[in-house]
């Protein structure tokens, strides 16, 4: 389902960095993760455990992504980019806290890194002579046809 593979390096027992690439990495202060109470099923436990995920990556003010790689992200993010520059991604598709984490981190760098291609330049091309052709022989035609429909003038 997801291609990114997740990689987590702890420095301090309390921070992470998420490495996206070998030029980008993400730091701690630039994510932020809270939980929520999930709808759906959970049996017992769906009033009591805070098992869906809402982590949140300021990408706007990211020092690790440069200009085009945040507009793109913008445009491939839609309506989970917030209105202050932030991406916010809510995951509750298990009943497992930690699983919905891995999940929300694994889109995180998954949009990233389409967001990191750069759109191939569309290379405009002229019609053919061919095509023009056809096109204004259609045009002919279509104007015999509705020519046909009115009465005949009379002489």
């Amino acid at each position: 389902m997801f291609q990114a593979a997740l990689s987590i390096h702890r420095e301090f027992p309390n921070s992470y960095t998420m490495r996206i690439n070998d030029d980008i990495t993400l730091q701690d202060w630039e994510l932020t993760e809270s939980f929520t109470r999930s709808s759906g099923p959970g049996g017992q436990n769906v009033n009591k455990v805070s098992s869906a995920v809402e982590l949140r990556f300021e990408a706007e003010r990211s020092p690790n992504l440069p200009a085009p790689v945040k507009t793109r992200l913008k445009r491939l993010a839609g309506r989970r980019w917030s209105q202050d520059g932030a991406l916010i991604l809510r995951v509750e598709d298990t009943r497992s806290q930690a699983r919905n984490r891995e999940i929300a981190r694994a889109r995180l760098i998954d949009l990233i890194q389409q967001a990191l291609k750069r759109p191939k330049p569309r290379i405009g091309t002229r019609p053919t002579l061919a095509s023009k052709r056809r096109r204004l022989e259609s045009k002919a035609h279509r104007a015999d046809i509705k020519a046909l429909r009115n009465a005949p003038k009379p002489d």
